[in-house]
């Protein structure tokens, strides 16, 4: 499993802890219904890594 730096997705949430929950619990429901990644990720990985992937590469951006 790859492994996101805490402090590297803070850094693309604006430094909230609560943001960057809701905004991976978004797009991982997003992911899990069926929506493409938008980040090359192996099919055993859950849809939450996927999402913390994407937010880490700058894919997924948190409003406000």
């Amino acid at each position: 499993m790859p492994h996101v730096p805490l402090e590297q997705l803070l850094d693309k949430s604006k430094n909230s802890v609560y943001k960057l929950v809701i905004l991976a619990s978004k797009r991982a429901l997003e992911i899990a219904e069926g929506q493409p990644k938008l980040v090359e990720a192996d099919s055993s990985l859950k849809p939450s890594m996927v999402a913390l992937m994407e937010i880490a590469s700058g894919k997924i951006k948190c409003a406000k």
